[in-house]
């Protein structure tokens, strides 16, 4: 049999085996068993809507391929259907894996059925060879095609879904911070956060206006910080290009102290804390705080900020004028920028913050407390009185040094 001759029976053979295929009950089977193989590798599709969609996707697919091949064209229309299907799949968070493993099952059903359809034919085998081949790379072109064109329909509606996820829940927050009344359940929902919850509200951000991918590095700054902190959730809200916020649920803050001080961030990353609250109210005071801490650290060089051990700068800030007169006042010969004041305000700072206990202060600063108790002498000669008598003062002045600088 010629080429020729072995051509035109294939193209005859195809045309009888398209239209057999393409009768309602036939098709109706070979959809049905095609899906069957699919749902089985990939149950995660196996859910009513999804079906109806992986239903009318496959339905949709056979009649345009079987089309193809019975009319010889290469010019084949991805259908709607498909393009439904893999909208879907992107909605419901599933990986791009799932619609990927879904076409690559079904092809190989596909190919299954042919080869069982064109083995009922009982032909010479020179034609079953060539039936079979053009089959197959119809199937897989048509294949390779698909994938890359519903693979970027995959991630163009799941980039759209997530941006809307996000505008969403950047609507919600900054509606709270305002004081808008929110149904809190409705609100939870919505965050995929519990607000009826107590919550540590934290703010990272760099110095660098652009970044990589929006919210990086920031995002995995924020989830260790949140490991570190024992959170029992997270919720995180970009501020900007370089900043975000944060809050960290958490169930017990008898050791806060301790946890934050255990954060660690790297350069540029910078963070600052606000105090733990509970609901709304405290998710609202504690981000406030933590907008308050940084303004303190933006002023300084530290990497982490605590508004627990700023506040009294923060507050004392307010009016920077006033701030370095009480400074000058207070520490008159101790505003030096020398080894010596700087050491003197050092153990001065420790000293106050340990209810002057000699001992403690020993202990922070890690030297004996026989110097402690020699240099809070020579403190009290500098100042020219007692530390006991400004002691209140004098550890508000200390705290703004700490926080701004003595200049």
């Amino acid at each position: 049999m010629s080429g020729e001759q072995i051509g035109e029976q294939v193209r005859g053979w195809i045309a009888e085996f398209v239209l057999e295929l393409l009768r309602t009950q036939t098709m109706e089977r070979v959809v049905a068993r095609l899906d069957a193989a699919v749902l089985a590798g990939s149950p995660e599709l196996d859910e009513p809507d999804l079906r109806r969609d992986l239903a009318a996707s496959t339905r949709a697919h056979a009649r345009v391929v079987l089309g193809g091949l019975a009319t010889d064209t290469d010019d084949l229309a991805l259908p709607e259907e498909a393009h439904v299907l893999a909208r879907t799949i992107a909605r419901r968070g599933l990986d791009v894996r799932v619609l990927l493993r879904a076409y690559r099952t079904g092809l190989a059903e596909a190919l299954a059925v042919m080869t069982e359809t064109v083995g009922e034919g009982r032909m010479p085998p020179e034609l079953e060879r060539a039936v079979l081949l053009r089959m197959f790379e119809r199937s897989t072109t048509w294949m390779g095609l698909s994938v890359e064109a519903l693979t970027g329909t995959f991630m163009a509606e799941r980039e759209r879904v997530l941006r809307d996820a996000l505008n969403t829940r950047t609507e919600l927050v900054r509606a709270l911070l305002a004081g808008t009344a929110v149904d809190v359940d409705q609100a939870s929902i919505g965050l995929g956060y519990r607000l009826s919850q107590r919550h540590l509200a934290f703010l990272l951000w760099t110095g660098d206006a652009g970044g990589e991918e929006p919210g990086s590095p920031l995002d995995r700054a924020a989830a260790r910080i949140a490991a570190t902190l024992g959170a029992t959730g997270l919720l995180t809200v970009a501020a900007s290009a370089s900043g975000l916020w944060a809050w960290a649920a958490i169930d017990d803050d008898a050791e806060i102290v301790e946890r934050i001080a255990r954060c660690e961030v790297a350069a540029p990353v910078r963070v600052a804390f606000g105090l733990p609250g509970t609901h709304v109210d405290g998710f609202v005071a504690s981000h406030r705080e933590a907008v308050a801490a940084r303004r303190v650290a933006e002023r300084g060089s530290r990497a982490v900020t605590s508004y627990r051990e700023v506040e009294i700068a923060y507050l004392a800030g307010v009016d920077t004028a006033a701030m370095r007169g009480l400074i000058a006042r207070e520490l008159r010969g101790l505003t030096g920028i020398d080894p010596v004041a700087t050491r003197l305000r050092a153990t001065l700072h420790a000293y106050l913050r340990a209810q002057r206990s000699p001992e403690e202060a020993a202990r922070i600063l890690g030297v004996h407390k026989n110097t402690v108790r020699y240099r809070i002498h020579r403190v009290e000669e500098i100042l020219g009185h007692p530390v006991s008598e400004r002691a209140l003062a004098l550890e508000i002045a200390l705290d703004c040094v700490a926080a701004y600088g003595i200049s």
